[in-house]
């Protein structure tokens, strides 16, 4: 199994549901996590080696990097060994700029300014100025993500996308979660419980706007250079799945959603996704940003066994409370 991983977790792309299986792995198998003084690494300014918890200069590097950072991979290479495993998630462009207008609402100025969606949509150049901060979360949020440079024409995007190929060996798709995490699985060489996941930073159903066909392709029009980077990754996800096989994966997906399925029964109350507001154990209970967008997240069974109940929790347990629960292992403090 590989055990050196650099995931870039981008947002509003079901990063945080990945980040758990990753917390997972190398928590059961003591591996070393850089992990930031807080909860991102100095987001949106981009990564710096310094911004990791422990990080000296020639010290020892880790064996995981897996939460928010704006991209840059002179600095990470620095905290992460020479053999890591690059692999990163994108979303389509048009879903996802919903779903940063719900969570983002309160910190980028173009939403905020914007009465709704449709609203912001109709004229998007009249709520947006690149210059204030936050609204880079209003345009372009994955390529910003990725650390990409400005472009000016095509042959510049085409140069950027090229980079990336070079550098991150897997792309996953949101679209495509579970088929997403059987390629995961196998490039890593990971048993298949490894990747038994649920859905962590979902929101509730009706939570906010859903897009119409018309407003997905204006979404996919101003965030122009994200639906060219999504465009690209998505060509390559689909090669790499031909490469696999479409019948053998369709298989593993279906083992892996039988698994996650009996492990929903074993440990969860109600056997899904509840509100916060029916979470009684804090440490189970989800972040809820001050946006419109309400995120739902686990309650366990009671009268699990004491090993049962401490695995359940652990596929339950949300990114921010699992970074502090990591936070202690390592340094045997809080989260800095």
């Amino acid at each position: 199994p590989r055990t050196h991983v650099v995931f870039l977790k981008t947002h509003k792309t079901g990063g945080s549901s990945v980040v758990n299986v990753l917390h997972r792995f190398g928590e059961t198998r003591g591996l070393r996590f850089a992990l930031p003084h807080r909860y991102q690494f100095g987001y949106p300014r981009p990564f710096r080696a310094e911004g990791v918890k422990g990080y000296r200069r020639g010290g020892p590097r880790f064996d995981i990097i897996c939460h928010h950072m704006r991209f840059d991979l002179g600095e990470v290479q620095k905290v992460m060994p020479n053999d890591s495993f690059y692999f990163s998630i994108v979303r389509d462009p048009a879903t996802l700029a919903e779903s940063a207008f719900a969570y983002y609402r309160s910190v980028a100025p173009a939403f905020r300014r914007a009465p709704s969606l449709a609203a912001f949509l109709a004229a998007p150049a009249r709520f947006y100025d690149p210059r204030a901060r936050g609204n880079h979360y209003a345009r372009d949020l994955q390529w910003f993500d990725f650390g990409l440079p400005p472009v000016g024409d095509k042959e510049e995007v085409t140069a950027a996308l090229a980079g990336l190929d070079r550098h991150f060996a897997l792309v996953l798709l949101a679209e495509h979660f579970d088929e997403s995490l059987v390629l995961l699985r196998r490039a890593l060489c990971w048993p298949e419980d490894a990747v038994v996941a649920f859905v962590h930073n979902g929101r509730q159903v009706g939570d906010g706007h859903r897009v119409s066909p018309a407003q997905a392709a204006r979404l996919r029009e101003w965030n122009g250079l994200d639906w060219a980077l999504y465009a690209h990754l998505n060509r390559s996800f689909w090669r790499r799945v031909e490469a696999f096989g479409a019948a053998r994966l369709r298989d593993e997906v279906t083992r892996l959603r039988r698994r996650r399925d009996a492990v929903a029964r074993r440990c969860l109350r109600g056997g899904g996704p509840l509100p916060a507001s029916a979470i009684g154990d804090k440490r189970l209970r989800p972040f809820q940003p001050p946006g419109m967008a309400r995120i739902l997240g686990y309650a366990l069974k009671a009268g699990l066994a004491p090993e049962e109940r401490e695995g359940c929790a652990r596929l339950v347990t949300p990114e921010l409370q699992y970074k502090d629960i990591l936070d202690r292992r390592q340094f045997g403090g809080g989260n800095g």
